[in-house]
């Protein structure tokens, strides 16, 4: 029988690069709600752990793996295709028209200036 004590390698990992994209790539989500984002968390976590309690540590690991394939494909291919540079979601108007997002931060600088 499984242990909490055995996954720990796999919560590591989760934590680690969800934290990870955070930092690097949280401008990209700067509008979505928080509870998106632990909702994402949560299901990536609960994923990788009944992954490894019924199918074992490297099955987890290469489903969750598999899961940024989808996020390499956008931020190095799709983004760029749209003008918007992959890296840093520039230009925003750009990556706001993209995600349906009000722009109006961006009509509130035109009208000071």
């Amino acid at each position: 029988m499984w242990e909490i004590n055995t996954l720990w390698f796999e919560i590591s990992i989760v934590s680690s690069s969800i934290a990870l994209g955070h930092i690097l790539l949280g401008h990209f989500e700067e509008r979505s709600s928080r509870l998106r984002k632990l909702l994402k968390y949560i299901f990536a976590l609960t994923l990788v752990i009944s992954l490894s309690i019924f199918f074992g540590r490297m099955v987890a690991l290469i489903t969750y793996g598999l899961l940024y394939v989808p996020v390499l494909y956008i931020h190095f291919i799709a983004l760029p295709k749209q003008g918007i540079n992959g890296w840093t979601g520039k230009p925003k108007s750009k990556y706001y028209e993209l995600r349906g997002w009000s722009q109006d931060i961006f009509n509130q600088e035109e009208v000071k200036e």
